[in-house]
Formats: C-alpha cells, sequence, structure tokens
C-alpha cells in the first residue's frame, strides 16, 4: 500500500504532505521514549552484609507453621522474599522495603525476621529447593535498599 493510496476516516484520500507529518510525529515519540530519571521520594541506599539462603521447611523456619514469615506473610516458591537480622531493622531495612542484590535486577521485599542472634545478615527465601539454597551458601554482598528521603537530607 502506498502512501496516496491512504484515506482519512470520511473515506478522502490524503494527500502526500501528510505523510511527512506523520513520520517525524513517529520519530519524535520514540526519541521522546529515553529513560527519565524521576524523583519519586525515595532514594536506593547501599550495605554490606553477609547473605544466606533458607527454604519454608520446619527445620529452618517454625516446626509448626513453615510457611508463614515472622510478619505473618505465607511463603510460597517462587515469592522473592528476604528474611533481615533484627538489626537490620533499624537501619531502615523492615517490612516490605524492597532490596536489590548488587549485579542483580531482581527485586525482593522484605518480608521476614531472622532470630536475633544474628547480626548484619539477609536470608534469601528459596522455596522448597534445598539444592538450591546449599549451593547459594554464604557469601558476603553488597545490598541495594529502597528507602523514603529524608526530608532533612542535604543533597
Amino acid at each position: 500500500m502506498g502512501w496516496t493510496l491512504l484515506k482519512n476516516s470520511l473515506g478522502q484520500k490524503v494527500g502526500q504532505a501528510s505523510k511527512y507529518l506523520v513520520l517525524p510525529a513517529i520519530i519524535l515519540s520514540f526519541a521522546s521514549c529515553k529513560d527519565r530519571v524521576v524523583d519519586d521520594g525515595y532514594v536506593w541506599k547501599e550495605l554490606k552484609v553477609t547473605a544466606t539462603a533458607y527454604n519454608s521447611f520446619p527445620s529452618q523456619t517454625s516446626k509448626i507453621h513453615p510457611g508463614i514469615t515472622a510478619w505473618g506473610d505465607s511463603l510460597y516458591p517462587g515469592m522473592k522474599i528476604i528474611a533481615v537480622s533484627k538489626d537490620l531493622i533499624t537501619l531502615r531495612l523492615d517490612y516490605n522495603t524492597q532490596i536489590k542484590i548488587k549485579g542483580d535486577t531482581t527485586i525482593y521485599l522484605v518480608k521476614d525476621k531472622m532470630h536475633s542472634k544474628w547480626k548484619n545478615r539477609i536470608d534469601i527465601y528459596m522455596g522448597e529447593d534445598k539444592e538450591k539454597a546449599l549451593q547459594w551458601g554464604r557469601k558476603k554482598i553488597t545490598l541495594l535498599y529502597r528507602v523514603k528521603k529524608d526530608s532533612t537530607e542535604i543533597k
């Protein structure tokens, strides 16, 4: 189909000049799709922690309710959930905080708390895949966590 065969909503043929208006409009719309920095009132902060992995088995969580987090959420395989040591909660890594592991784009949510004996540690939920959790092991990582900007912070 050529440009001269285009018709408007009234069924009239559209002239050659209109094709010169359509093409720049399409190009302009693609050019305006660049990533924009949006100030949504949140910032990503970095923190170095020890990361381990866990499963929803009675031996690793609760003997009575292994699929329930310390905050009362249900766990299901495939969920991107992290448990945090209680000292990290005071750093604003609390319930529903978004977390990324540096070098990975996956976003996890804080939905669980660890025993108070652990410090500066996170536990990544691996569903019921015990081998995957064992393969992860224990690593020192840098995580990024999303917190609301402090209105008194100086830029």
